[in-house]
């Protein structure tokens, strides 16, 4: 690729590289404000072309032998290792991700594509026993048709990729949308792996644009299923519109994940887990550890265990030094993290560690005397701070659990395996991490939420078997019945 002038700064990627009608945009690097590069967008009428080439080609890709999908999946997974320098770059200037970060996401990403590999040889359906004499009854897993993916900027490699591998695997076409910010490593680069390792043309294609792009991909009636990783605000309004179209949606949302601090926890691990959970590229993580639940009997000492890590953490350029924490995504974010703090203080919070803005970054922060009604408690802040809440008992940590709309994740700390796992059982979340920390993936298991942090739906392991997949029943008799009339 000619870096000067790469493809993607005048085509956008409809099964192979085209021209688009719509504009140019600047990809603009979070640390130093400047234009790293421009990327063509795509419009409204280029869903309708990417829907109609990808319908025509997902016949001949979901009868293609299984053996062969798997190996352009593992071709796309050496791929990623190869070109991992230049992907990384790509993410750490266009993300604001450190090296460390960047490294570990494309590493999953390569697990996910593996796992999604072996996905096209598993069986794909059962047989069921008839009332009907002579009858045999077959029920399967067939694939949607086209399913289209909107992604985020946070995690822009896997949170795309762990919809497109899976979906392609089960023999769907698939339209992604990556988010503006990290339209390059999360779109144009995988379009540019995909190509090379050998995806048959017209099955993948990438449309870089604002909201109005995504809006048509979900209203687009050619479209069989959105998988949609996001703000609760925008995967509602998806949601909505997938329901009124009876289409099928997996909607992964935000998150407010509590980190809860039993009175015989281990507090150097815990305290080690909470600033990994919090600060972690940045604190802009669904999974974040964003409300701190502590015992009060232990509150001071993890206080000034976690205040002590925190104020070790090196915020900077990742692309320039070595860092714990890079920037914010934007200025817009920076801002509202520095509010949620800013208004949890006024009405009465403590900053312990850190608290500052400079431009997009922020410092790892530590509040302390953060109640319910407060803004560090309630809202999903996406930023690198740790608000600690005070309770007395079980129960009372529960109902501090429980007293968020969101359900996606949490972390229990005790000395007692079976008192947290008892803990476990009584909290609306989807995933439950004892003695650990609330950021945790593993591509074999299923993955996802519970209340405004999504639907039912979930990635991962066998779970993609059915999320990107419908079912089809097929009944055989040998000869045709007589009926009554």
């Amino acid at each position: 690729m000619n870096e000067t002038s790469p493809i993607w700064e005048d085509k956008i990627y409809l099964g192979q590289w085209q021209t688009a009608e719509g504009p140019q945009a600047a990809v603009i690097g979070p640390a130093t404000g400047e234009v790293l590069a421009k990327v063509q967008t795509a419009t409204p009428v280029d869903v309708g072309r990417a829907a109609l080439i990808a319908n025509s080609a997902q016949q001949h890709w979901a009868t293609l032998p299984f053996d062969q999908k798997a190996e352009i999946l593992r071709r796309a997974a050496a791929l990623l290792k190869e070109r991992a320098e230049e992907i990384n770059r790509w993410n750490i200037r266009e993300c604001g991700s450190t090296a460390a970060k960047a490294e570990w996401e494309l590493q999953v990403t390569y697990e996910q594509a593996q796992m999604a590999a072996a996905l096209p040889m598993q069986p794909n359906g059962q047989i069921f026993p008839s009332s009907m004499p002579g009858r045999r009854n077959y029920w399967k897993r067939v694939p949607i048709g086209t399913v289209g993916v909107i992604a985020p900027w946070n995690f822009p490699i896997l949170l795309a990729m762990r919809s497109v591998f899976p979906a392609l695997a089960m023999g769907n076409c698939v339209i992604l949308k990556p988010a503006p910010m990290s339209a390059i490593c999360g779109g144009a680069l995988m379009a540019e792996v995909l190509e090379a390792a050998g995806l048959p043309e017209g099955v993948f294609h990438v449309l870089p644009g604002g909201p109005e792009v995504g809006e048509a991909l979900v209203q687009h009636s050619d479209v069989g299923m959105i998988s949609f990783t996001g703000s609760t605000a925008v995967g509602e309004k998806i949601g909505e519109t997938c329901g009124r179209m009876l289409k099928k949606c997996a909607l992964e949302l935000g998150g407010n994940n509590a980190m809860v601090i039993l009175d015989d926890a281990d507090l150097d691990a815990a305290a080690s887990s909470a600033a990994w959970g919090a600060f972690l590229h940045q604190g802009q993580i669904c999974m974040q550890a964003g409300r701190h639940l502590v015992h009060r009997s232990v509150a001071d000492k993890y206080m000034n265990k976690l205040a002590e890590r925190a104020t070790r953490l090196v915020t900077g350029d990742p692309w320039k030094q070595q860092v714990h924490l890079g920037p914010l995504i934007n200025e817009t974010q920076a801002r509202r993290v520095e509010e949620i703090v800013n208004r949890s203080v006024a009405m009465g919070a403590n900053v312990v560690a850190g608290g500052k803005r400079d431009g997009n970054f922020f410092e790892a922060t530590v509040l302390s005397g953060v109640t319910p009604e407060m803004p560090a408690f309630g809202e999903e802040i996406f930023g690198p701070v740790a608000p600690i809440t005070l309770f007395d008992s079980d129960e009372e940590a529960i109902a501090l659990v429980n007293a968020s709309p969101y359900g996606l994740a949490a972390a229990i700390h005790s000395a007692s395996t079976e008192r947290a796992q008892r803990f476990a059982e009584r909290i609306r979340v989807g995933m439950v991490h004892i003695n650990d920390q609330t950021v945790n993936n593993e591509f074999q298991v299923p993955f996802g939420g519970m209340g405004r942090s999504g639907t039912s739906g979930r990635f991962g392991g066998p779970a993609n078997l059915d999320e990107f997949t419908t079912t089809q029943w097929v009944s055989v008799m040998e000869q045709g019945i007589q009926y009554p009339f």
